[in-house]
């Protein structure tokens, strides 16, 4: 059975890519915060604890999974940003290159800057923040010295039930849990999700298949928050309970803060000319997570 080193993994991400790879490799799963029977304490910043974890471990891939992703956190703590989200990815690289293993490393749609509607893999980024910036430059640094590279990006993650996500999703659920019945949800932001299960199957059929370099990894369909908020009202059945209420961002400008792009839609079209696109469209994958996580929530 090949091996394979999971580091940052204790998150909703973490959680898909365990039960995914799981059946057919053998894993090793760390992250500093260890809120699973499964996982082991390391902090990937730490160049010298992480090699020495990977290389005791003797793995046939390093998955470098973790990162800080909460915008406003990244604005106001740019230091801890970089060291987490950008020289960690160069610590795993060095780890990758040394070992001669192959090296999966997640970005993130959020790095381009919304000047077109849709943004295809070849399209330039252009990040308009610390978190996006720490990211691309954890991109642009795996493309450019890792030996065997895959780099994903993804688009609005979905994924971990309750415990676990910490996105959209579950900031609507939250708030409908609690007994709300209008939700504020803004009309301007246009992107693409992505179910945090369908990302890491493709992510096996790419590893598998031995087709390296960067992709686009996003559901089918693109979509805006406002539409998203009404497919998952609608599938809970509180569509005649709960009233949406359309706003612009500038409602939420005290609270998210940071800059975003009004479009981070992403096309796959890398995936689909390898005839590799097994990402469903986002609205099966919100009914099929919705109804795995949520079935005793509400």
């Amino acid at each position: 059975m090949r091996k394979i080193y999971l580091a940052g993994s204790g998150g909703m991400l973490g959680q898909a890519f365990h039960q995914v790879f799981g059946r057919d490799y053998e894993l090793r799963c760390t992250d500093k915060d260890v809120n699973e029977p499964w996982l082991d304490l390391l902090d990937f910043r730490d160049l010298d604890g992480y090699r020495k974890d990977v290389e005791a471990f003797r793995p046939d891939y390093l998955f470098h999974l973790g990162a800080h992703t909460d915008l406003e956190y990244c604005e106001q703590h740019v230091e801890d940003t970089y060291l987490t989200n950008t020289t960690s990815v160069e610590n795993a690289v060095w780890i990758a290159n040394r070992l001669d293993i192959p090296l999966l490393y997640i970005s993130t749609a959020g790095i381009v800057d919304g000047s077109k509607d849709s943004f295809d893999d070849w399209d330039l980024p252009n990040p308009l923040g610390h978190y996006a910036r720490s990211k691309y430059a954890g991109e642009l640094y795996v493309t450019q010295n890792a030996r065997r590279h895959l780099v994903c990006r993804a688009g609005w993650m979905m994924g971990g039930g309750p415990r676990k996500d910490k996105k959209f999703v579950q900031k609507i659920m939250k708030q409908i849990k609690s007994g709300k019945t209008e939700l504020n949800v803004v009309r301007d932001k246009l992107g693409t999700p992505t179910y945090t299960m369908d990302f890491a199957a493709n992510v096996k059929a790419l590893v598998e298949a031995e087709y390296w370099g960067l992709y686009n990894m996003v559901c089918e369909g693109v979509t805006s928050r406002l539409e998203v908020a009404h497919e998952l009202v609608e599938t809970i059945g509180m569509k005649d309970r709960v009233r949406i209420n359309e706003v612009d961002s500038d409602f939420f400008k005290a609270e998210f803060f940071a800059p975003r792009p009004d479009s981070e839609r992403l096309l796959n079209r890398k995936l689909t000319l390898r005839n590799m696109n097994r990402m469903r469209d986002w609205r099966v994958a919100l009914r099929d997570y919705v109804g795995s996580a949520y079935s005793h929530y509400l």
